[in-house]
C-alpha cells in the first residue's frame, strides 16, 4: 500500500521524506537532479548574460548626506566638488577661446583659426570641423593627427585610416569618409561652408545655434561633435553662435547616449531629454558660465578623465570655480 509522508506526497517521491528511506544514498536522485537543474540553469544563465554583454562600473564617491536642488541626484560632496572644477576647467577654456583671458592665448591651432576668421573664413571653418570631429589628443602633440588631416586638400582628403584620434572623436574607422562627404554635401548645397554656417540673417544667436545643430545631424557626426563644433565656430568669432541650452532634447533617437548626456542624467536624477535640458540650463545660470561650457564639463565628470582638447590640464578659471562651489553649497 502507498505510503504517504508528512508533506502529504508519497514518501518515495518527497524530495525531503525520500532521503529516510533504507539505501537511499547521500545526495540521492533528487538532490543529483536538482544539481543538474541548477547546473543546466546556470549554464543557460551564463550564456544567454554573457553574449555581447559589457558592464561599466561608474565612479561613485561615498555618501556624506550632501543635497543640493541644482544637483538632485547627487548624495556625496566629492562627487560635486568635482562637477565643480570640471565646470571651471571647460569654462575657463571658453574664456580663452573668446580672448577673455589675457594671461593665456588659445592654443596651436585655435589661435590658427581666429587669425584666419577675417581672411579664409573656409579654411577657419574647415579647421574647426577637424577638430571637432576628429578631437585633440592628449599629451605633448594634441594637434597632430589633425594636422595630418589638414595637410590633405579638402577634396580629396578620403582616407583618415593612419590619423591619430582624440577622447572625444566622432571618426569610426569603419565608415571610412562617409561622415566627410556627407559634411560636403550639406555644405554643397548652400554653396559654401560660410552660407552654411550663417544660415538666416535675421536669427539671433541662440536661435542660429539650435537650428545649426538640428541641421549639421549627419551621419558618424555624433551629438557630442556637433555641440563641440558650433560651440568653437562662435568662441573663435567664425560665426554669430551661443547656445542657450545642452541640447540634449536634440539627440537623435535610437542612437548610443553619449558621456554627456549619461551624466546628466546621472546628476540631474531624471532621464526626460527636456528637464534635463532646463535642469542644465538652471545650474549654468546659477553659477553665471556660459550654457555651453556644461557639455565638456558633465563628459569629463562622467568618464572620470579630463579631456584636455588641446590646453593645459590646469586651464581652470578660479572665479568660476569658486562661484561653482558657493551655488552647489560646497
Amino acid at each position: 500500500m502507498p505510503t504517504f509522508c508528512r508533506h502529504n506526497r508519497f514518501i518515495e517521491r518527497c524530495p525531503i521524506c525520500s532521503k529516510t528511506l533504507p539505501g537511499d544514498p547521500p545526495g540521492g536522485r533528487s538532490s543529483a537532479g536538482a544539481a543538474r537543474r541548477k547546473t543546466a540553469s546556470g549554464a543557460r544563465t551564463s550564456t544567454r548574460r554573457g553574449a555581447g554583454l559589457r558592464v561599466h562600473h561608474q565612479q561613485r564617491a561615498v555618501e556624506d548626506g550632501y543635497g543640493s536642488p541644482l544637483l538632485p541626484g547627487l548624495r556625496a560632496s566629492a562627487d560635486a566638488a568635482r562637477l565643480a572644477e570640471e565646470i571651471a576647467f571647460s569654462a575657463g577654456r571658453l574664456l580663452v577661446l573668446q580672448g577673455r583671458r589675457p594671461e593665456m592665448q588659445p592654443p596651436d591651432l585655435y589661435e590658427q583659426v581666429r587669425a584666419q576668421v577675417a581672411d579664409d573664413l573656409e579654411q577657419a571653418t574647415w579647421t574647426c570641423f577637424l577638430i571637432a570631429y576628429l578631437c585633440p589628443l592628449q599629451g605633448p602633440e594634441p594637434f597632430a593627427g589633425i594636422r595630418q588631416a589638414l595637410a590633405v586638400q579638402r577634396g580629396a582628403l578620403a582616407d583618415l585610416s593612419d590619423v591619430a584620434l582624440g577622447p572625444r572623436t566622432s571618426h569610426d574607422p569603419a565608415r571610412g569618409a562617409r561622415t566627410l562627404d556627407a559634411y560636403r554635401q550639406w555644405v554643397g548645397q548652400a554653396g559654401s561652408q560660410a552660407l552654411a554656417f550663417c544660415g538666416d540673417a535675421s536669427w539671433s544667436r541662440p536661435r542660429r545655434f539650435e537650428r545649426l545643430f538640428e541641421r549639421i545631424a549627419l551621419p558618424g557626426l555624433t551629438r557630442a561633435a556637433r555641440y563641440e563644433l558650433l560651440v568653437l565656430l562662435g568662441a573663435l568669432g567664425a560665426y554669430e553662435l551661443q547656445a542657450d541650452s545642452p541640447h540634449f532634447s536634440a539627440a537623435r533617437a535610437g542612437g548610443a547616449e553619449d558621456p554627456a548626456t549619461l551624466a546628466a542624467k546621472r546628476v540631474f536624477a531624471i532621464g526626460d531629454a527636456l528637464l534635463l535640458d532646463r535642469r542644465g540650463a538652471a545650474l549654468a545660470e546659477a553659477i553665471a558660465v556660459p550654457v555651453g561650457s556644461l557639455e565638456l564639463a558633465l563628459a569629463n565628470w562622467g568618464t572620470g578623465e579630463r579631456a584636455t582638447l588641446g590646453f593645459p590640464a590646469d586651464a581652470s578659471d578660479s572665479e568660476t570655480l569658486e562661484r561653482a562651489r558657493d551655488a552647489l553649497g560646497l
